[in-house]
């Protein structure tokens, strides 16, 4: 006798395994072009798939910015607390968090250029999911902060957006033969302690 009770078993979920190359072309293009000057078309022509396809994945190139986005950010966020993990004191935890920081965002990545270039008023749609993504990883410089002993007038948010200004703003100036990004995210350590 055939049941009447339907079946719990389910298709195994389709895997696509052009998904990473997909995120790896749109994050090298949104680097290289900006979002804006970015098209689904030449995304998908990257990687050899038809522009209807991207789809399948995501339902416009806004939540595309934002997968690859995510990305920058988780890898620059694994990086930060690797560094964090074998450090224990105050300043050498916030020097090592700024080390790991710059040396992901000079380590020459799509995915880290496009957080640091890439805006959340370049793509009004998801604004609010980049800006979140952006101050969920920066909690951690709140929490760095925090921590330190700095005199009760020390303005902590000023001094994170300064430390965070001059961390991100270094790909734009910085070439290889000079200090490297470890004496760098040092200085910077270095200049903000003098000044408390």
């Amino acid at each position: 006798m055939r049941s009447t009770v339907p079946s719990t078993r389910s298709r195994a979920p389709h895997v696509d395994n052009r998904l990473a190359g997909l995120l790896d072309a749109a994050a090298t293009q949104f680097a290289a072009k900006g979002f804006q000057g970015t098209s689904i078309r030449s995304i998908v022509r990257a990687v050899g798939m038809l522009p209807g396809s991207l789809y399948y994945h995501f339902a416009n190139k806004d939540e595309l910015l934002v997968a690859v986005y995510a990305e920058g950010v988780r890898r620059i966020d694994f990086a930060v607390a690797q560094a964090l993990s074998r450090e224990n004191d105050p300043w050498a935890r916030l020097e090592a968090a700024c080390v790991a920081h710059l040396e992901s965002l000079l380590d020459q990545s799509a995915y880290a250029n496009v957080v640091v270039s890439v805006h959340p008023s370049d793509a009004s749609a998801v604004a609010k999911a980049l800006t979140a993504l952006r101050d969920s990883y920066e909690q951690k410089f709140v929490a760095l902060l925090a921590a330190l002993p700095l005199p009760a007038r020390a303005d902590r948010k000023t001094m994170r957006m300064l430390l965070l200004g001059a961390l991100n703003w270094t790909p734009v100036w910085y070439r290889t033969g000079g200090a490297s990004p470890e004496n760098l995210a040092r200085e910077y350590v270095q200049l903000l302690k003098r000044t408390t």
